[in-house]
């Protein structure tokens, strides 16, 4: 099991293919995504990797939050996730994922917030057929209709398909297929759309429910953290002699 990475939702575009045919894609951006922190069986109970992605100004991080990134000797990031990863698939803290840890024509996850519609009715919401046009029914074409009965069971049940808040939740999408990767400019094109507006975060993972492929690098693509240099020792200040003066 590998660890997965967080990327920004540009948009969606098109590829064509040979043949002509033209392939609806999203783009997904890696900004910076970088391993944070390592959780171990000894110390957390579980194995998994922190990444953090995006930029974000110190000032507005909080002060135990600073000296987390500082630990790690990471620059602030903006969103943190963690992926549960097997023992021999952790990656040194400070790495920086690439898009090349995934391959084209590979299966993957993607989770995202989706777009929040506010508040909206069954038909919208739940695809209902709403009432007849005519014959009776007045003023109330578009409404979801009788929500109960009568004396029994005397109340409406709970999850109820009804109007109300539409959006805004957690979703994933499952076996996206990866149509096509850049990284030079940190860009991984999945087929088809993905949950959220553009610009906003999602996760991406290899599929659960799909094989990975024998071309996946393990335990993944990264850049190996910059070895920070080592601090220059004062030059000694040269003694004076008896005889020099004071």
């Amino acid at each position: 099991m590998r660890t997965g990475v967080i990327a920004k939702k540009l948009g969606m575009s098109r590829i064509y293919t040979d043949d002509g045919r033209h392939v609806p894609v999203t783009v997904l951006s890696l900004d910076g995504c970088k391993v944070v922190a390592q959780r171990s069986v000894e110390k957390d109970g579980y194995v998994s990797l922190q990444l953090g992605a995006g930029k974000v100004k110190t000032k507005n991080v909080s002060k135990p939050m600073r000296g987390h990134f500082a630990k790690a000797n990471v620059e602030p990031r903006m969103r943190l996730a963690e992926f549960r990863v097997s023992p021999e698939n952790l990656i040194d803290v400070g790495a920086e994922i690439t898009a090349d840890h995934f391959v084209p024509g590979q299966r993957v996850d993607v989770a995202g917030v989706t777009i929040g519609k506010g508040f909206a009715g069954a038909m919208k919401r739940h695809h209902f057929g709403g009432l007849r046009a005519t014959h009776g029914v007045s003023i109330s074409h578009r409404s979801h209709g009788s929500t109960g009965g009568r004396q029994d069971p005397g109340k409406v049940f709970k999850n109820k398909k009804m109007a109300g808040h539409m959006g805004a939740t957690n979703v994933t999408t499952l076996n996206i297929e990866v149509v096509r990767i850049d990284p030079e400019r940190g860009l991984i094109l999945v087929k088809g759309a993905v949950p959220g507006n553009a610009g906003e975060w999602v996760t991406v993972r290899d599929a659960v429910k799909g094989s990975l492929p024998e071309t996946a690098p393990k335990p993944g693509a990264f850049r190996a953290a910059e070895a920070a240099p080592a601090p220059q020792a004062a030059p000694a200040e040269e003694k004076k002699g008896e005889g020099d003066e004071a």
